[in-house]
């Protein structure tokens, strides 16, 4: 099954008179449980692209169809539900809430859920706080983490919302060698055992080897 699908998207930005084309025609499919890696140099469109996926931003042109759903037309609304409901996000600065412990993050999306209730918000914090290997570290802030234990937790509050599809935008850029390995490592095991999308952007050597599949991206142009 597809879970993403671009169909000729093209993305435009206007300043002033002036037009930016960060996008043009890129046509991707996909499939569920995929591990796909899309590279390219600073200013290549790869995170104007993830940002399409993940629903944060709309096609200037083209079809965009994101779990089965054409996002064309979706009101702002309706684009946070599908994002609370089919997308995990994890960004290589980590974007954990300072004031808030490791288990009030992972938590933090789960309030959009209404049909959770505590005990179950909790069941799942307490869940994959244990999959990333730091339940003992549920009520440390940020502050009181190391880099790999920050983006674990980012990890933790991306799956916890039991995304379709997960985006990772530069998720070791901020991480050293051995650090990166095994982050790459946890999430692969995750994509493998639980069939989970992983779909990166990324320049790393290490997330392009380990890929199910890697596109270029060149001046807003995908190429296989």
């Amino acid at each position: 099954m597809d879970v993403v699908k671009t169909e000729q998207v093209c993305k435009e930005y206007s300043f002033g008179n002036q037009r930016l084309v960060a996008l043009r025609d890129i046509t991707l499919t996909v499939q569920a449980g995929e591990f796909l890696a899309i590279a390219g140099p600073s200013g290549s469109g790869k995170s104007t692209l993830l940002n399409l996926i993940g629903c944060l931003d709309t096609p200037s042109s083209g079809t965009l169809t994101i779990n089965g759903q054409n996002v064309s037309g979706k009101t702002p609304d309706d684009l946070a539900d599908l994002r609370a409901r089919s997308i995990g996000f994890i960004f290589q600065t980590f974007n954990l809430l300072p004031v808030l412990t490791a288990a009030e993050n992972v938590e933090y999306p789960l309030l959009n859920l209404k049909e959770l209730s505590k005990a179950e918000r909790r069941e799942r914090v307490d869940r994959y706080l244990g999959v990333v290997g730091l339940s003992k570290h549920a009520h440390h802030r940020p502050n009181e983490l190391s880099g790999g234990q920050r983006q674990r937790v980012a990890i933790a509050r991306a799956l916890a919302t039991h995304p379709r599809i997960v985006l990772a935008d530069e998720p070791t850029a901020n991480l050293d060698h051995h650090t990166g390995e095994g982050i790459l490592a946890l999430m692969k095991d995750i994509n493998r055992e639980a069939r989970t999308t992983f779909i990166f952007s990324t320049h790393d050597p290490k997330v392009m080897a380990l890929a199910d599949r890697l596109v270029q991206i060149s001046d807003g142009v995908l190429s296989a």
